[in-house]
C-alpha cells in the first residue's frame, strides 16, 4: 500500500535526472498495488477507477506542475485522469502521459500484460495527440533506418530480418488481434515469420520490440493514438525505432483527427510524437507479462516489478520493491 512520502522521498528531484523516474516508480506502483487487488474479479472498470485514484493521490504528493497531454478513457468513458489536468504539488513544470491501468480486460480476467504506465517531459515534449487511432511500426535500434510504414509488410519483414541478422522465420511480430488486423497478419506469415496475437497491451510489446531477449522482434498493426505517443516517448529513452500514422476507423475518430489538423497520410516519427529532451518513464506490472512481473502479496505486504527509462539514462533499470504495510507479519511466500 502507498504511503505518504517522507522529505527524502519529497526532495527526490532534486538529486537529478537520474533519480527523477525513480520518483515517477512510485506512482505507477501505488496504481498496481491499488487495482491487483481485483485482479481476476471481472470488474475492469473498478480496476481502472482504483488505479487511477491511486496514481492521481500520489501524483499530488510529487514536487512537479504537471499538466496532463495524454490521459485515458476519453472514448470509452472510463474513470479517467483527463486531458488538461493538472496535478503535483508545485514545482518544475511538465507535461504528463499516464494510463493508469492499461490492459483493463486483462486485469478483470488475470490474463497476462496488464500494467500501470505513465511519462513526463518538459512542456511540448509530448505531442497531445487525440483519441484516435494510429498505424505504427515500433522495433529495436538495429532497424533505425531499416523499416517504416511507407514500405510494404513483406519488405519490413525482410528488412527486420536483415537488421537483426537472423532469418524470417526466426522473427516474431506482436500485433492486436482485430479484425482491421486480419490482412496484414496473413501479409506477416506469408513473408514467414511468427505472429504473436494480442487482445490488449501493447505498450508492453512495443518495449519488448525494442529490447533483446523477450522474444519479440517487431510490434506492427494499429493501436490507440494517445498510446502512441508513449511508445514515441519509450522509444526516445531506449533508442528503438518508431512510426506513426494516424487514422480514423469510424467517423467519431475521423472527425478526431480532422479536428486536430492532422494528415492522416504523413508519417510522423518518434522524434516528432515525442520532441522532449528530458524524457521520462515508468510502468509497473499487474499482472505477470512479457517484461513485467505482476504484484505479488505476502504476508505483511506486497512486492512489485518496475521498469523505469529515461532519456538521461542508458539502458533501462528494473526495480523489485517490497511494500511492508504490517512489519509484524512479514511472510514471503516465493
Amino acid at each position: 500500500m502507498a504511503t505518504a512520502p517522507t522529505q527524502e522521498h519529497a526532495d527526490v528531484s532534486q538529486v537529478g535526472t537520474h533519480a527523477y523516474p525513480l520518483m515517477l516508480s512510485r506512482v505507477t506502483e501505488a496504481a498496481a498495488i491499488a487495482s491487483a487487488r481485483l485482479v481476476g474479479h471481472g470488474e475492469k472498470n473498478e480496476a481502472d477507477r482504483l488505479a487511477t485514484e491511486a496514481m492521481r493521490e500520489e501524483l499530488g504528493r510529487l514536487p512537479l506542475s504537471g499538466t496532463v497531454v495524454i490521459g485515458e478513457g476519453e472514448r470509452d468513458e472510463a474513470p479517467m485522469l483527463y486531458k488538461g489536468e493538472e496535478l503535483g504539488a508545485g514545482g518544475q513544470e511538465v507535461d504528463i502521459a499516464v494510463d493508469p491501468l492499461e490492459g483493463t480486460n486483462l486485469c478483470a480476467n488475470g490474463w497476462p500484460e496488464s500494467i500501470t504506465m505513465m511519462a513526463t517531459a518538459e512542456k511540448g515534449g509530448l505531442f497531445g495527440a487525440p483519441d484516435c487511432y494510429m498505424d505504427l511500426i515500433v522495433a529495436g535500434k538495429e532497424a533505425k533506418g531499416q523499416v517504416s510504414l511507407g514500405q510494404t509488410t513483406e519488405e519490413n519483414v525482410k528488412a527486420l530480418a536483415k537488421a537483426y541478422n537472423r532469418n524470417v522465420t526466426d522473427l516474431t511480430i506482436s500485433i492486436l488481434d482485430r479484425d482491421r488486423s486480419e490482412q496484414m497478419i496473413g501479409e506477416i506469415r506469408q513473408a514467414g515469420a511468427r505472429v504473436k496475437l494480442i487482445t490488449d497491451g501493447t505498450l508492453i510489446q512495443a518495449i519488448a520490440a525494442m529490447i533483446r531477449g523477450d522474444g519479440v522482434h517487431a510490434l506492427m498493426g494499429t493501436s490507440a493514438a494517445p498510446e502512441g505517443v508513449i511508445k514515441a516517448a519509450c522509444a526516445k529513452c531506449l533508442g528503438g525505432h518508431m512510426e506513426g500514422r494516424f487514422k480514423g476507423y469510424s467517423e467519431q475518430t475521423q472527425k478526431m483527427v480532422e479536428e486536430a489538423g492532422l494528415d492522416d497520410t504523413r508519417i510522423y516519427s518518434a522524434e516528432e510524437l515525442a520532441p522532449g529532451e528530458d524524457i521520462h518513464f515508468a510502468a509497473t506490472g499487474v499482472t505477470d507479462g512479457t517484461v513485467l512481473k505482476g504484484v505479488r502479496a505476502f504476508g505483511g505486504g506486497m512486492r512489485t516489478h518496475t521498469i523505469i527509462l529515461s532519456t538521461h539514462m542508458q539502458g533501462m533499470r528494473f526495480l523489485d520493491t517490497t511494500h511492508v504495510t504490517n512489519k509484524d507479519e512479514v511472510t514471503f511466500q516465493l
